[in-house]
């Protein structure tokens, strides 16, 4: 089978730092937080306030209001950045292209918040019915169903959830579909909207959200911080996007994965180790090619110390010359959207040759003794990079970028 070269021609954002990808990258640089009290959710029964949302969204700016009826606030954050990724990618559409290019999403909970309007309806108002049309609201897969219909892509498209892991795996698996040659081209990457009183709730019972900011690997961490939005990739072969004169935007290069077989949320270095060596082997690279890792980097005490024994134990005496930042610093944890926004980012850091900070940054932790970014971008002109994505039930995807 074919091997080639994939190539990022086009990159979508919506995110609380940016509702397109110069926003987006604007933030970055500047080390914007966008983590801020919410306004789309009535958080007075909440132990916290914050969150990384999408500041006052409308969806009359995307979409008829016929159309939005349809679809949950993911499925149009999913298309919102896919129309971005394929308009930067200046595809010209053939009816053999959209019958040969796939799309592949990631979402951990789909239609959330037509989810929690169903069951308020129920429980709490006493009405006998919902809102016709919840079930194709809801279901995770509505993203890349709506994306399949904006472009009329008729190739393979499905969606993954694997919690935090969904939009990494999803972008890993498409990566490998036009390496191989099964694509002419795919979409891929992830979108979340995770703000309702519900969901909020179960992540309160689960006592890792933080009551003012996300710190990650700084001592005084006290959790993560929810985030929305979606980013969308155009992958396809190098050598047919150079043929017809695209821009690109970097290569990704490797795509690893593991399981930790140990723990539902306590996450495992070993795991972690083992996805990050896959992506290098898949990519046929040496640990001390890496010059920045865009971490998993909740800000939670479980998952920053246990990432960095992680980088340690793969990378050796060169991780202390590793860059490593979370920027859920300051677009906050997009959930089955977080590895795609990560992409993003790691795309546009190489490209740029500026690696943007781990923000909120104020104590070093012994435990965490990497060279983090702390607070401002730092201009680097790095090769390879990997993106990390380390995921509820011990489910891990790294991806591999080449500038």
């Amino acid at each position: 089978m074919a091997n080639h070269r994939v190539a990022i021609t086009g990159i979508g954002v919506i995110s609380a730092i940016g509702r397109d990808v110069s926003e987006f990258w604007a933030s970055l640089a500047a080390g914007k937080c966008g983590i801020r009290p919410l306004k789309s959710v009535d958080t007075a029964t909440l132990r916290f306030r914050n969150g990384a949302e999408v500041e006052d969204y409308d969806s009359s700016g995307y979409f008829e209001e016929k159309r939005a009826d349809f679809m949950d606030r993911f499925a149009q954050f999913a298309v919102i950045a896919g129309r971005e990724a394929v308009a930067q990618a200046g595809i010209e559409w053939t009816p053999d292209l959209r019958e040969n290019a796939g799309i592949v999403t990631g979402s951990c909970v789909g239609g959330q918040s037509a989810e929690d309007t169903g069951f308020v309806e129920l429980y709490k108002l006493g009405r006998n019915r919902v809102h016709p049309l919840t079930i194709p609201k809801v279901m995770a897969n509505a993203g890349a169903s709506h994306l399949s219909m904006e472009f009329g892509i008729t190739g393979p498209s499905y969606t993954i959830s694997t919690a935090c892991s969904s939009a990494t795996h999803a972008i890993g698996q498409a990566y490998w579909m036009v390496r191989m040659g099964q694509v002419d081209l795919a979409l891929a990457g992830g979108s979340e909207a995770t703000f309702s009183v519900g969901i909020l709730k179960a992540w309160e019972a689960m006592r890792v959200v933080s009551g003012d900011t996300c710190r990650p690997f700084s001592r005084n961490r006290t959790g993560m911080i929810l985030g929305e939005g979606a980013a969308m990739m155009v992958l396809e072969p190098l050598d047919r996007a150079r043929a017809r004169g695209a821009t690109v935007h970097g290569e990704i290069v490797g795509f690893g994965m593991s399981a930790d077989a140990s723990h539902i949320t306590q996450p495992s270095s070993a795991g972690a180790s083992r996805a990050m060596r896959a992506a290098l082997r898949d990519a046929g690279l040496e640990p001390e090619s890496i010059g920045y890792i865009n971490a998993h980097g909740t800000g939670t005490q479980a998952n920053d110390g246990t990432e960095t024994a992680a980088i340690r134990a793969v990378f050796g005496a060169h991780a202390d010359k590793l860059a490593v930042s979370s920027t859920k610093s300051m677009h906050g944890h997009a959930l089955g959207a977080a590895g795609a926004i990560e992409a993003a980012a790691t795309a546009l850091a190489l490209r740029n040759g500026l690696l943007p900070p781990t923000a909120n940054y104020t104590q070093p932790d012994p435990e965490c003794d990497l060279d983090v970014i702390p607070n401002i971008a730092r201009p680097a002109e790095v090769e390879y990079a990997l993106s990390n994505s380390f995921a509820f039930g011990g489910l891990n995807a790294v991806l591999a970028l080449r500038r």
